[in-house]
């Protein structure tokens, strides 16, 4: 996996001149000779480029890139990456780049682009973790309900609510208060429990890796 942050870290790293670096991304299933083909006409349309210098450089990625996908006879099971063109090195001098990627996952995007940079939101998405996790912090003055997947989080819905607060007199009307204070509890628990039903259950299936559950002041109920 590091070798992927890596990879990563390099090729946004990169910058070219004009727009010769191209990225290109392949979907599983994704035919060989269509992409080809595209190649093709992009090179045609390519040659119009009235800077002689920018002109060449795109003409030799799309080359390259057309020579990257030779080396296959169709598109790997989980897609295929291929990154193209000429970037600058830290002393100012040209070289050419060219790297094709099995991804690890299926990668169910196509993408073509023809840039001074090369594209890797698709690679690094990868990298994120598939798993979501749903999670409920509650406490005596409301509730937060969100998703967790990876780095992401998200904030579903928030609650907000004012129980009656201890009482400190005695005979009846602590009672009273009591009974009103475990009443508005109840209330207040019932609702929780059917806003996390409503979020995250759907078609009487948990919509989400795990559901973790959050007290934050237990004294407050």
């Amino acid at each position: 996996m590091w070798k992927v942050k890596r990879l990563i870290k390099n090729l946004e790293a990169a910058r070219g001149n004009g727009t010769s670096m191209i990225s290109l991304i392949l979907p599983p299933k994704e035919q060989i000779s269509k992409a080809v083909k595209m190649l093709t006409d992009e090179y045609g349309t390519a040659s119009n480029i009235k800077s002689r210098v920018n002109r060449l450089s795109v003409l030799g990625a799309i080359t390259s890139t057309k020579e990257r996908l030779k080396l296959f006879t169709k598109v790997p099971p989980n897609g295929l990456i291929v990154y193209c063109g000429t970037v600058l090195t830290d002393d100012g001098k040209e070289r050419k780049m060219a790297i094709d990627i099995e991804p690890f996952k299926p990668i169910n995007q196509s993408l073509y682009m023809c840039d001074n940079k090369f594209h890797t939101q698709a690679l690094s998405s990868l990298l994120e973790d598939d798993a979501k996790f749903g999670f409920i912090v509650m406490d005596g003055n409301g509730s937060l309900f969100g998703t967790l997947a990876g780095s992401t989080r998200e904030i579903l819905h928030k609650v907000s609510v004012e129980l009656p607060k201890k009482h400190g007199r005695g005979g009846q009307s602590a009672l009273r208060f009591s009974r009103l204070r475990t009443e508005a509890r109840h209330n207040y628990v019932r609702k929780i429990a059917e806003l996390a039903v409503q979020f995250f259950i759907k078609n009487d299936k948990c919509n989400v890796t795990g559901l973790i559950f959050v007290n934050k002041v237990a004294n407050d109920f």
